[in-house]
Order: C-alpha cells, then sequence, then structure tokens
C-alpha cells in the first residue's frame, strides 16, 4: 500500500502584468460576439510574456477561448461567460474523447501544449450546453419534454426511450460517424454534417503542465465539464462544477492519463460521475501507457451525479497511487465507484480512501465492478492477457452511509479476481448488504452493515475474504 507522500505540486507563476477585455474592444451586453476581443487581449498579453486577462463583471457572449502561456484568465465576480449556442462557432479538430482519438468541436476553453496557465475569480463560465446535448425523455417531465419538442430539434425512437437531438445531423450522428471511422475517413470535412453531434467538453487542456484553476464556476457543459487530458501539476481549488441532472455525459472533471494533481474544497453537482479518474480506452489506451496518478482528493462535496469518486471504466493505461479523503456525497448514484471491463487491461492499484461521509445513494453505496457492461452470459472465465483490468491494494476506511440501495458491491472477473482490499471503520445503513463475487484477499475490519432486507453478506466464488 501507497504511503501518503506525494510530490510537491507545482503552481503557475503568473508575470504581474494585467489586461482587461474591455480595451479590446469587448462589450458586456450579452449579446455583441467577444470571441476576437478576448483572444487577442490574451495573444498581446501572451506577447509580451504574460500576465492577467480580467473579465470584469457583466454577460459576456463568446466562442471558444485559446488559452497561451503564462497567462492567468481572471473572472471577476459578477462576470457571466456565456459561450454561443451556434455550433458553427466550434470548428472540428482532432482531440481525444472517451480515451481515444476523435474529431469533435473545438472546446469552449481550451489549450494544447501549455505551461504556467490559470483560471480564477469568482465568476461564471456557462457552456451552453442545451444547444448541443440529447435528452432522454424518461428523465423529463411531460411539460418539460413538451416544452423540448416546441424549441424544436428531431426526435429518435429507441427500444427504451424517446430521445431529443438538437437537429438532425445531430441526430443521425452516432451512425454516420461510426460508419466514417470504419472507414477510417481523414478528411475532417466528412464531418462537418454532424458537427453538433460531436460536442465538446466545456474546459479542455492536453499535454500541459503548471495549471491552477481557483474560485470559478464551470456549468451547462455540452458533453463533459473539466477535461485535463495528460497533463501534470494541477491545483484545483473552490472550484463549482455544475450540470443539469440529465445532461447527457455531464461528467463533472476528468483527470485522464494526468499526475501530480491536488483537488480540493470543490463542489460538483453534475448529469454522470463527478470526480473520475481516467487513462485511456482499450488498444490505445494501453499504448499511450500514462496512468492517472499521484492525485489528491479532499474536502470536495457532490450533490449529484452517476457516482461521487469514479475510476474508470476508461482506465486502461492505469490509475496509481491516489489519496481521497473528507468527501461528501449526497444523493449520488453511487459512492465510491471503480468500475472497468474486459478488453481495457490496466491496472488500479494503491489508492487510499477515508473520512466519507455519503447520504440517499440510488445505488450501491461502494461499488467495485470489472464486469462492466457484460451479462450474466459471459460469466465463464476467458484466458487473462494484456486485455484483463485488475483492482489490487486498495484502502477504504473511516466511511459512513446513511442509506443506500446497497452497502457494498465487489464483482471481479473470473479470470482473474479483485484483489487485496482492505475496509476499516466502514457503516452503512441500505436496502441490501454486501455482495462479493471472484475476489480473493479481502477484509473488512470494524464494519457494521445495516440491510433492511435479505442477507448481510453474501459471498461467492471467493477464497480468503475476512467478515467483521
Amino acid at each position: 500500500m501507497m504511503t501518503n507522500e506525494m510530490p510537491e505540486i507545482k503552481v503557475p507563476n503568473i508575470p504581474d502584468r494585467t489586461y482587461r477585455i474591455t480595451d479590446f474592444g469587448a462589450v458586456a451586453d450579452g449579446i455583441t460576439l467577444n470571441t476576437e476581443a478576448i483572444n487577442r487581449a490574451i495573444e498581446q498579453c501572451a506577447a509580451q510574456g504574460g500576465g492577467k486577462v480580467v473579465i470584469p463583471a457583466g454577460t459576456w457572449l463568446t466562442g471558444p477561448i485559446h488559452l497561451k502561456n503564462n497567462i492567468e484568465l481572471h473572472a471577476e465576480s459578477g462576470a457571466l461567460v456565456v459561450f454561443s449556442k451556434d455550433p458553427r462557432h466550434y470548428p472540428l479538430i482532432e482531440t481525444m474523447w472517451e480515451g481515444n482519438q476523435a474529431i469533435r468541436s473545438t472546446s469552449p476553453i481550451n489549450g494544447v501544449n501549455l505551461e504556467n496557465i490559470a483560471i480564477t475569480g469568482e465568476g461564471i463560465f456557462d457552456g451552453n450546453g442545451d444547444a448541443w446535448r440529447p435528452v432522454k425523455r424518461f428523465k423529463m417531465t411531460d411539460k418539460q419534454w413538451n416544452a423540448l419538442l416546441q424549441s424544436g430539434g428531431a426526435v429518435e425512437q429507441t427500444k427504451e426511450t424517446e430521445i431529443w437531438w438538437p437537429n438532425e445531423g445531430a441526430l443521425q450522428g452516432g451512425k454516420a460517424v461510426a460508419a466514417l471511422q470504419k472507414s477510417e475517413a481523414t478528411q475532417i470535412s466528412d464531418y462537418e454534417p454532424y458537427r453538433t453531434y460531436l460536442r465538446p467538453v466545456m474546459l479542455n487542456l492536453r499535454h500541459s503542465k503548471i495549471i491552477r484553476l481557483e474560485g470559478a464556476t464551470f456549468q451547462n457543459s455540452p458533453a463533459w465539464n473539466l477535461h485535463l487530458y495528460d497533463c501534470e501539476h494541477i491545483t484545483m481549488r473552490r472550484v463549482a462544477v455544475r450540470n443539469p441532472w440529465y445532461a447527457q455525459n455531464g461528467d463533472g472533471l476528468d483527470l485522464e492519463s494526468s499526475r501530480y494533481a491536488i483537488v480540493e474544497d470543490c463542489t460538483f453537482d453534475v448529469g454522470d460521475d463527478a470526480i473520475c479518474m481516467k487513462s485511456g480506452k482499450n488498444e490505445e489506451g494501453r499504448r499511450f501507457g500514462k496512468p492517472v496518478e499521484c492525485v489528491i482528493v479532499r474536502n470536495c462535496t457532490v450533490f449529484h451525479g452517476h457516482g461521487g469518486f469514479v475510476v474508470g471504466s476508461e482506465m486502461s493505461g492505469g490509475a496509481r497511487n491516489i489519496v481521497v479523503e473528507n468527501c461528501s456525497f449526497i444523493g449520488t448514484d453511487v459512492g465510491l465507484r471503480f468500475k472497468s471491463t474486459r478488453g481495457r487491461g490496466g491496472v488500479v492499484e494503491n489508492i487510499v480512501i477515508r473520512g466519507i461521509q455519503m447520504k440517499d445513494i440510488a445505488g450501491p453505496a461502494i461499488s467495485f465492478n470489472l464486469f462492466y457492461g457484460l451479462s450474466q452470459e459471459q460469466a465463464q472465465p476467458v484466458p487473462v492477457s494484456e486485455e484483463t483490468p485488475e483492482f489490487r491494494n486498495i484502502m477504504v476506511e473511516n466511511v459512513s452511509c446513511a442509506g443506500a440501495k446497497q452497502a457494498i458491491e465487489i464483482k471481479g472477473l473470473p479470470e482473474l479476481p479483485v484483489n487485496r482490499i482492505f475496509m476499516d471503520g466502514v457503516t452503512i445503513e441500505a436496502d441490501r448488504g454486501v455482495t462479493v463475487w471472484n475476489a480473493k484477499d479481502i477484509v473488512f475490519k470494524n464494519t457494521k452493515i445495516v440491510a433492511k432486507e435479505g442477507e448481510t453478506w453474501n459471498v461467492s466464488e471467493s477464497e480468503n475474504i475476512q467478515l467483521p
């Protein structure tokens, strides 16, 4: 098991120089498009060696903001930065999405190969995600659904539900983009009719280092909210991340193949997983081979999300040396969520979780699921290979949960069980108790489970399970 020692995380050193976007013609009326003015301020500030670019109080409509080296983008209290709803303002580019290289629309806030950057202040960045995201019928009231239909768009009928899409191109995008990828189409122009379907993450930083996000609110993202890919030395403090609960792919924070990060005193209220650790998907993720590692998450609150703290399911490069402490998850679908499946590969190890409070969890309070997306018909073992994921050496201590559908689930693969998980001081009140399946060397110490129905402990296909 890892120690609590982490490398010192470097923070940006921004030159003492200030540029205000109003000096470059920006107008705070919510109507004028300020893309050129904001980016010109950033470019001129960067050309002088960097400094602080200030967005004053007011409503600022803009297209994509392109960050540069040595820049602090500072949104003052009362500043509302609203990103345009028009997909034409977000050119298609090659980027990363769900663990693989992909063509997507340019992110509202973006940067590649940068160093020494920050986004600070008490302002709000709004991604206007409702103009991009599909919406599933069962997540809406009748009144909300009818209002959505009146706004235009196109409706898809599936076996499970109806799905509203912003336009016909977005509706057709799934099948069309899959066909283009299969044909290995390389011309970005081939994807243009489906730009709305190829919705961007709100903040996308790639191959960058020495990053600070502090004080701001990021909300209503087209896809994931904050995505840092192959970045290092990340400090994130007092940030609020918000998405509607129905937001499709509305993740809060995704640290992917990144290292040396601290996330503290932040709040999340989102439509998908809240605080996520990722490292690429399947063969491409294994080939890149960079784990998410050396991360501290502490004093954070999640009000809604599919998972409070999550590892996976795209974790083919691995995840290791992570500490999560003193966090609260209220009303999430799962509290502590570890997920992967056959085909991923990768090792998740050396993770310490302590001091977690949970309430009203819709599913399991704690879940280790290597059977993610698989059916019971696939329960027979297959040969272990580089495609076989592994979870091991994980400590969970001093955790309480007042109300969950299930207390704990541990579901390993028959060919490679979940192994070496240590739980100490865990107290959970839930409808159902603990299920352990295909696991090895699991210790439950000082653990109290109050289950309203069924057996408290259900252990099968496992060995060396030490119950309290």
